[in-house]
């Protein structure tokens, strides 16, 4: 019953651009197929009522289905598309993000012994469970205060900080909890993930990163592969071409101003990347054809 009524909440109050009224909560509802599109996960806990969604992070394939859920604990360039859904039978999805300061002080009310040792390792920025009832339950009830406005201000976040800390006591808690702990290596190589991700079109040295994580570069390769799939190399390269099919998709049709713009040096070399990625040309993505 707790799936079927959830299903019956999202298709209710699903919005075109996903927002709800409750801060950081999403709701996606897809009617249509669509080709797998590029874009950065962000840090959230998405759950899956109806449908299903499959991405790529690197050479890694995740795919999730109805009853469970995606942690993306790093904000890391993924490519992805909901599996199949129709008018008939749209994918249904919830959504939270996850914010490190919010981890951190549930974390600090923690008494003692609640929570298992998190372990040796570290482990991949994306990972999907099976959804334990009391999670969807506690979804559920989020989601019936979009009926009852006045209860928002009051329980909404209450019931936020108890989906929170069933996903933190549950399957996946360990990578949720190295998300609110500022000494995790999980922390350290999000600081290096950010770093590219705003200086995407500046080149830098892996011994540089290394350093702002805190890490011999050896424990930095090893740590940074692990938790995006990529070298920095490469995780810089997908940030660069996501940035460039936007810029192509929505602002000017000069490809060679945009390949520079977004950090390189040789327009051909960019063509080539920019195929590769995406199947097509940069041309073909630009809002204009080139000739006009």
């Amino acid at each position: 019953m707790g799936l079927e009524e959830l299903r019956a909440a999202l298709a209710r109050h699903a919005r075109p651009d996903q927002s709800t009224p409750i801060e950081d909560v999403l709701i996606s509802k897809i009617e249509q197929p669509a080709p797998p599109s590029s874009s950065m996960s962000g840090t959230v806990l998405a759950l899956i009522a109806q449908g299903g969604k499959r991405l790529a992070l690197g050479d890694r394939v995740y795919e999730y289905h109805a009853g469970q859920y995606l942690i993306a604990s790093v904000d890391l360039p993924v490519t992805g598309h909901f599996v199949d859904p129709s008018p008939d039978v749209p994918a249904l999805g919830f959504g939270i993000i996850l914010r490190p300061n919010t981890i951190a002080e549930l974390l600090l009310q923690a008494a003692p012994g609640d929570l298992p040792p998190i372990g040796a390792g570290t482990r991949s920025g994306l990972a999907v469970s099976d959804a334990p009832d009391e999670l969807i339950d506690a979804v559920l009830r989020l989601l019936h205060l979009l009926d009852r406005p006045r209860d928002l201000a009051v329980l909404a976040p209450l019931i936020k900080r108890e989906i929170l800390w069933r996903v933190i006591t549950g399957e996946q808690g360990a990578i949720v909890r190295q998300l609110g702990l500022a000494d995790s290596s999980l922390s350290h190589v999000a600081r290096a993930v950010r770093w590219i991700r705003d200086h995407y079109a500046r080149s830098f040295k892996v011994e540089n990163l290394a350093q702002l994580s805190g890490m011999s570069v050896s424990a930095f390769h090893r740590n940074f592969q692990a938790v995006t799939a990529m070298s920095p190399i490469q995780f810089q390269k997908q940030i660069r071409l996501q940035e460039a099919r936007l810029l192509l998709a929505t602002r000017t049709k000069d490809v060679t101003s945009v390949s520079r713009h977004v950090g390189y040096d040789s327009p051909s070399q960019f063509s080539r990347e920019y195929r590769r990625q995406f199947g097509v040309p940069p041309s073909q993505d630009s809002m204009w054809p080139l000739h006009q």
